[in-house]
């Protein structure tokens, strides 16, 4: 697994925390495409299939965000037009942790029972990025799916709750502001995909750490072996639909790892390579780091946890953990290496707003195992 270390910067756009721009991003929610320009005070909202605008005003008063609908061509905003304007106002002033919305008719009530707004005095209504950031329909492609319900069973003699079928085609999109793209998780495609994962697993700085060199034919039954073991499942990371990196992502119930601490039933980990040269370096691990982070969080909102074992000697993927939340809890050995337990919690991404990742490194607090 290979992550490279941020440099002393960050990229301009997360450099500018705290500042307002001009510009524009796209955002799916219920897999409905937007585009969202925002100029001066003003977000102009565009259904890219209809091609039709909607208005809000984003002003800072007081200290205080608040978005306004100011468009006068409809009683209220559709749902999907408002996901878009609240996504961008975050998106633009990253520091604010909530901000108060103003509309001139009631909003379903779906909106307060999923926790997107919460009722306030004064006529305003109080949206927290907390809580924002948690919505799946947001990002996750397939929308809003049912939690699996719960029945244990065994595999490999350990007990764990049954999982859910694997998931097809794009799970996730975030447009990421600093890359002007949109970075897709997508399930691998064994007919269209195995010629690159050969090609990255044999490039010398992915093989350092997979070990995992071969012909396409052992690639093949690599990948066929993780297709049919349920608590896995392969990704693809695409940046404007060009494929560059690989995920394994994984209930770490029953992984290997869950002997290593108090595992619980819904924690999830993940392993990565990143393929395409040019798709290394800062501004891209900025981007997928906390993209991966955020979809196992959404995944299952049962997911408190997310582990990864990094080897020890692996300093610059510890940086990067730790500037994107993880915490550095303990080495351990694995019979092929030694290996450090880092892990994210759900109330500290989202509470710390870490889907944008930290400049620079903190100190963590102790996670009891």
């Amino acid at each position: 697994m290979e992550l490279h270390a941020f440099d002393n910067d960050l990229p301009p756009a997360l450099q500018q925390v705290g500042s307002v721009l001009a510009g524009s991003l796209i955002s799916f929610p219920d897999r409905v495409r937007f585009r969202v320009n925002y100029d001066g005070d003003t977000l102009r909202v565009r259904h890219e299939q209809s091609g039709s605008d909607a208005l809000w005003r984003l002003t800072e008063q007081l200290d205080q965000l608040r978005l306004t609908w100011i468009d006068a061509g409809k009683e209220q905003p559709e749902i999907a037009e408002l996901l878009a304007a609240l996504e961008a106002s975050f998106t633009y002033h990253p520091q604010r942790k909530s901000l108060m919305l103003s509309v001139s008719h009631q909003l379903p009530a779906e909106l307060y029972d999923a926790g997107i707004i919460l009722g306030t005095d004064g006529g305003l209504i109080a949206v927290e990025a907390e809580l924002f950031w948690q919505q799946a329909r947001v990002w996750r492609c397939s929308g809003v799916s049912p939690v699996f319900p719960v029945r244990y069973t065994f595999s490999n003699g350990r007990r764990h709750p049954l999982r859910p079928r694997k998931s097809g085609g794009d799970v996730y999109r975030r447009y990421i502001t600093w890359l002007d793209g949109v970075l897709t998780l997508r399930t691998l495609d064994p007919d269209t995909d195995l010629a690159a994962f050969n090609r990255w697993m044999n490039d010398p700085v992915v093989a350092e750490f997979w070990q995992e060199t071969g012909c396409l034919a052992k690639h093949r039954d690599y990948l066929a072996a993780v297709n049919a073991d349920p608590h896995i499942v392969s990704l693809v990371a695409c940046l404007d639909d060009e494929p560059f990196g690989y995920f394994e992502i994984y209930w770490a119930k029953e992984d290997r790892i869950a002997p290593f601490y108090d595992v619980d039933d819904f924690d999830r980990g993940w392993h990565v390579l990143i393929g395409e040269p040019h798709r290394r370096g800062k501004p891209y691990v900025t981007a997928w780091l906390p993209s991966i982070s955020h979809y196992l969080f959404l995944d299952d909102c049962r997911t408190q946890r997310i582990v990864i074992e990094p080897r020890a000697d692996n300093h610059k993927m510890m940086r990067n953990l730790a500037q994107c939340g993880y915490a550095n809890l303990k080495e351990f050995d694995f019979p092929h290496k030694r290996a450090v337990l880092n892990m994210l919690q759900r109330e500290r991404f989202f509470s710390e707003q870490l889907w944008v990742p930290r400049h620079a490194a903190v100190t963590h607090p102790t996670l009891s195992l």
